[in-house]
């Protein structure tokens, strides 16, 4: 290969697991996942971009009833949650979900509600039933 182009056309993914032992594969994917599942049922991809800080973007109204910020690296890594609204921007950046729900949710959603009606925005965002997308009709 001469090219920079080339290079990147490989698939290191499949590479690199064609290297590792079946049981070694399955013990980094359980201690760094390639995605994690939220209540709302999605499984999101995480970003391990920065090798300082795990994230993961995700939509508020899909962490409903989450009570504690996702860990891996065997619960000793918090993740970095980036909390979006319906339109997919940041409105809260957070490795303390908790303190996210005591403290900053209520400011969040007194802004949020006005500006996306169709969406929930319960008053106890811990025992709502996260779901994708508008209210769930019921």
């Amino acid at each position: 290969m001469t090219k920079l182009s080339q290079i990147q056309n490989i698939p290191f993914r499949s590479v690199w697991e064609g290297m590792i032992l079946p049981e070694d594969l399955r013990r980094l994917d359980k201690l760094a996942p390639e995605r994690l599942e939220v209540p709302s049922g999605s499984r999101i991809r995480l970003d391990y971009s920065d090798p300082d800080q795990v994230s993961l973007s995700v939509k508020l109204q899909e962490l409903f009833g989450l009570q504690e910020t996702p860990r891996i690296a065997g619960g000793r890594v918090a993740i970095l949650m980036d909390i979006l609204s319906p339109a997919m921007r940041t409105v809260q950046k957070t490795k303390d979900l908790k303190s996210f729900w005591d403290e900053s949710y209520f400011l969040v959603r007194k802004e949020m509600r006005g500006r996306y009606p169709k969406h929930d925005w319960p008053e106890n965002p811990r025992e709502a039933i996260a779901h994708k997308g508008t209210r769930k009709k019921g």
